[in-house]
């Protein structure tokens, strides 16, 4: 049956999403075993836990897919220049996904086009309790000799930090993939939001290695190279197609 289905494709490890959908009638399951992210700003240092946060894609038709983004479990601590700590605890927020692809669905250039909704579902402390949207532009190219180029635009409708009104962050990466081997696999990535402060820019890195068709682990990490960025991000995990 594998040997029917288009080359496994997943929305990680990298931010920039991949335009290409879910077999129909076909489903994958791709999460994080658990990740790390850093920051210290102004004095204070945050460090956040994330245990086996998913996206679970199911394909509805050969160019139509629906997502669910879970996170079973978020643990902040924050520890101000006092040596104050403050920990919380608990689920992340619930997001739903809808994907379509453009074109080049089975390969060549493709373009495709993604909308999530964010549902407040996080426990105290842990979200903003607000829904938000994001509409995403995802393009790949590829570019022979084992080398691929994706790009992102979008913009996502988030609720402003004084809590009143939205605003509009404006959202584009680029991301170089090159196969090292027929298994292994490497990227390389530049990341940007701009909204109304300063703008988040983070480099990012990692591999991927194919188990089989329908399986593919991966690792990786992410620097922040702005200050509103966080400081530094690091993950494994592992996507498997059903």
């Amino acid at each position: 049956m594998a040997g029917r289905l288009r080359e496994l494709s997943t929305d990680r490890p990298d931010v920039t999403e991949s335009p290409y959908t879910i077999d129909a009638g076909h489903s994958q399951v791709e999460l994080d075993f658990a990740n790390l992210t850093q920051d210290r700003a102004e004095g204070e240092r945050s460090t956040a836990w994330e245990a086996a946060p998913c996206n679970l894609r199911l394909g509805v038709t050969d160019d139509l897919e629906v997502g669910l983004f879970l996170t079973p479990y978020r643990r902040v601590e924050e520890k101000n220049a006092a040596g104050a700590t403050r920990t919380r605890s608990g689920t992340g927020d619930v997001v739903l996904r809808g994907k379509w692809n453009f074109t080049g669905n089975n390969g060549g250039t493709a373009v495709g086009l993604i909308g999530d909704i964010k549902l407040p579902t996080a426990t105290a402390g842990l979200g903003n309790g607000a829904v938000e949207g994001t509409v995403l532009l995802p393009v790949s190219w590829e570019l022979g000799d084992g080398w691929g180029l994706a790009a992102m635009t979008g913009v996502d409708l988030r609720l402003r930090q004084s809590g009143h009104g939205r605003e509009g962050a404006w959202i584009n990466s680029f991301s170089f993939e090159r196969e090292l081997t027929p298994h292994l696999a490497g990227y390389l990535e530049l990341a940007a939001e701009s909204a109304a402060g300063a703008p988040t820019v983070t480099l990012d890195a990692g591999l991927m290695y194919k188990l089989d068709a329908n399986t593919q682990l991966d690792g990786g990490v992410q620097r922040g190279l702005s200050r509103a960025a966080d400081d530094l991000h690091v993950f494994a995990g592992l996507s498997h197609r059903l």
